[in-house]
């Protein structure tokens, strides 16, 4: 192995989010590998300036800051007959850069992760082509084109049906295929024909999701009991989460217990999910210091995502803090784990909220199904192990050189 060239729609640093945090982790085992060149996109000012920082001890880098707006994005793929998802990470600097890396004969490799990216990767390129999807893209468009108003199901409908010939087109090409999950990889079998599917899946650092660990607690600290869900609060599936369980589930539970609070903990809180801190006992906290403080206050943690695709880390995130989670079965369907003995699966806003009441009225419940959750993340869901197959795929042995991981 020479060189690899690693392509991320968004910058993997901070880990701080659930792409992002997949992202981080996977370079960090290509840097044990071989230098990497990494090219990627920042969403915004915060995580452009974080560039500097993160580009230690990359062999180069190439941050650019995403700035084409929708609409433009969309125009440019009615008239190329493309997919929106890729116009809106279509960049000429972007590709001029990748050129320039391919042109000097070093790169062997290339790891593109998210299939915005796989845009920048030449047909022409005759290296290792390792296409790590993440999840099913095109299937979640194809959701989305099931509800709303009848411009909006065609668009999803167009988005889904481009982009997932994109994807099979795409799969043809690389040499590897990956999905964190077993069903993801699944679906896109069946979807794509595709043989070249594997499964790499996510991980969870144990040693700061740790109920033990140090980090500042809540103050003052919030209403017992609490219910929180975490996570980017301007995703089209987070939103709708919330809203069906602040406007469906929390009456149902604050019928049985009035003192019931749910937070709903996280970054860029839409209008609509701002809109929901006017309900009783609903909380929109937007951007917090430490999600931990919050996993560690919370009595339980719910994931009611009707949409999901791939791993939740949400879910891994509070199992480690040994926080019982109730989950739907979409936001379950990657997790691998038993429900009723590591977490639950609920269909619906009255099974949702009779869990929450059983297990808010049962303390000893609370705390076994935490302590075995905890546990079975530990056993099966530290990095090393989810991505022990790396090497493997990508034919090469990892080094074992510590200067060789970032910070």
């Amino acid at each position: 192995m020479d060189e690899i060239l690693f392509l991320a729609h968004r910058v993997p640093w901070p880990p701080d989010r659930g792409d992002k945090i997949r992202s981080y982790h996977i370079l960090q085992h290509l840097r044990r590998l071989a230098p990497v060149h990494v090219g990627a996109f920042a969403d915004d000012a915060r995580d452009l300036g974080f560039t500097d920082q993160f580009s230690e001890g990359l062999a180069s880098t190439h941050i650019e800051l995403r700035h084409k707006p929708q609409w433009l994005a969309g125009v440019e793929a009615l008239v190329q007959g493309t997919p929106i998802s890729l116009r809106s990470f279509a960049s000429r600097s972007a590709q001029q850069w990748v050129n320039e890396r391919l042109a000097s004969g070093c790169i062997s490799h290339i790891y593109c992760f998210s299939s915005q990216m796989a845009q920048y990767v030449p047909p022409s390129f005759t290296g290792q082509f390792v296409m790590d999807f993440v999840d099913v893209d095109s299937a979640k468009f194809d959701s989305y084109a099931l509800d709303g108003s009848v411009l909006m199901r065609l668009i999803y409908q167009r988005e889904g049906r481009l982009l997932e010939q994109f994807e099979t087109e795409v799969a043809r090409r690389a040499h590897s295929t990956l999905f964190a999950s077993a069903a993801e990889a699944d679906l896109f079998r069946k979807r794509s024909g595709a043989q070249n599917v594997h499964v790499v899946g996510n991980g969870i650092d144990t040693d700061f999701y740790d109920p033990t660990a140090a980090f500042k607690t809540l103050h003052p600290p919030y209403a017992d009991p609490l219910i929180i869900f975490t996570g980017q609060m301007d995703y089209r599936p987070n939103i709708e989460a919330v809203t069906a369980f602040a406007t469906d589930t929390m009456p149902i539970i604050r019928a049985s217990i009035p003192e019931a609070t749910f937070a709903i903990v996280g970054r860029n809180p839409s209008a609509a999910v701002n809109a929901l801190s006017a309900l009783p006992g609903v909380q929109v906290t937007g951007a917090v210091d430490d999600i931990r403080s919050w996993l560690a206050a919370a009595d339980v943690v719910v994931a009611p995502l009707r949409t999901a695709r791939g791993v939740q880390n949400k879910i891994l995130e509070a199992m480690a803090m040994a926080k019982p989670v109730i989950a739907s079965p979409p936001a379950a369907e990657g997790i691998y784990a038993q429900p009723g003995s590591h977490f639950f699966v609920e269909q619906d806003a009255a099974g949702e909220a009779a869990r929450v009441c059983a297990l808010l009225n049962s303390p000893a419940e609370m705390q076994r199904i935490g302590q075995a959750a905890r546990a079975h993340v530990i056993a099966h869901y530290s990095w090393q192990t989810q991505l022990a197959p790396l090497g493997g795929l990508l034919n090469a042995s990892v080094k074992t050189d510590p200067s060789a991981v970032a910070p």
